[in-house]
């Protein structure tokens, strides 16, 4: 069943997951397949004219919300999609004074941590 079906025709600016990054896309909504979300955007580049489309699955999304059409009223509020996945388990109330490994720290909201890989040796 398309969750995001209400959407089919609008503007809208999805936040999505790639990788550890979050990317937005705006556009479109021309399609929901039950798996996957679909945006459209037209627009001209150097006198040509050009036409994009992404395909966003379900899992990655993380957020999704319609924008005004350019003769809109801008006093519209946002329309917040449901998350994707499921709430998160609710953490432990009492601290642990155990030592963090650097993406644990990460997660946990500490300073960002950055995971070295050791060098490998070029072979000729």
């Amino acid at each position: 069943m398309a969750r995001y079906s209400t959407y089919l025709g609008r503007r809208v600016e999805v936040q999505y997951r790639a990788g550890d990054i979050l990317l937005p896309a705006s556009g479109t909504f021309v399609a929901d397949s039950g798996r996957s979300i679909f945006l459209e955007q037209n627009f001209e580049q150097r006198g040509q004219h050009r036409h994009f489309r992404w395909e966003i699955p379900y899992q990655y999304l993380v957020r999704i919300e319609e924008k005004p059409d350019s003769g809109a009223s801008v006093n519209t509020a946002p329309v917040p999609a449901p998350p994707a996945t499921a709430p998160e388990a609710p953490v432990a109330s009492e601290p642990r004074n155990e030592p963090l490994s650097a993406a644990a720290a990460a997660s946990a909201g500490g300073s960002p941590g950055i995971l070295r890989f050791p060098q490998r040796s070029k072979t000729a």
